[in-house]
């Protein structure tokens, strides 16, 4: 018997054992290999996805523990402030080696998505991501970037107005 979820958009069901961390059955079962295997102690945070509109640490979550649940992946990941987020990671040429990026759009995604009006220094506090190239500057720059384009003023032609 597996366990039920929506798996990036869609309904999905794992049959990995229920105690297993969900970071593997996403890597081994469903071959979603942008979530990685950092450090196995829910520390570094390459391994984070969304559930339910939370960042968490798929290493430290049991498959039995999304029963239900909503999970996004890098892969699977969408919309205005996804959107916004990662045209800041490149824009700020956030990525090093990149192994962790994966782990820190997710969460900064998820930060941001709580709301998306709060500052940097805000939504840095809640990143606990580790970059072990240090690229924090680059990331800082990239959350600066993503709040910038979500809090832009619409011009009027966006707005709907004729001009």
């Amino acid at each position: 018997m597996g366990v039920d979820l929506t798996l990036n958009g869609a309904a999905a069901t794992l049959s990995s054992p229920p105690d297993s961390p969900l970071l593997w059955a996403l890597r081994d079962e469903r071959r979603l290999v942008g979530v990685k295997f950092g450090c196995g102690a829910g520390l570094c945070g390459a391994c984070t996805v969304i559930i339910d509109g939370r960042q968490a640490r798929s290493c430290q979550t049991q498959v039995k523990d999304v029963a239900g649940k909503t999970v996004v992946t890098i892969e699977g990941l969408s919309g205005d402030i996804a959107q916004a987020v990662t045209d800041g990671w490149i824009a700020a040429q956030a990525p090093q080696c990149g192994y962790c990026q994966p782990g820190f759009v997710m969460a900064a995604t998820a930060v941001i998505a709580a709301d998306p009006k709060q500052t940097r220094e805000q939504a840095l506090s809640q990143l606990t991501n580790i970059c072990r190239c240090g690229t924090y500057d680059a990331i800082r720059a990239a959350i600066d970037h993503a709040l910038g384009a979500l809090n832009a003023a619409p011009s009027p032609q966006k707005q709907g107005s004729a001009q």
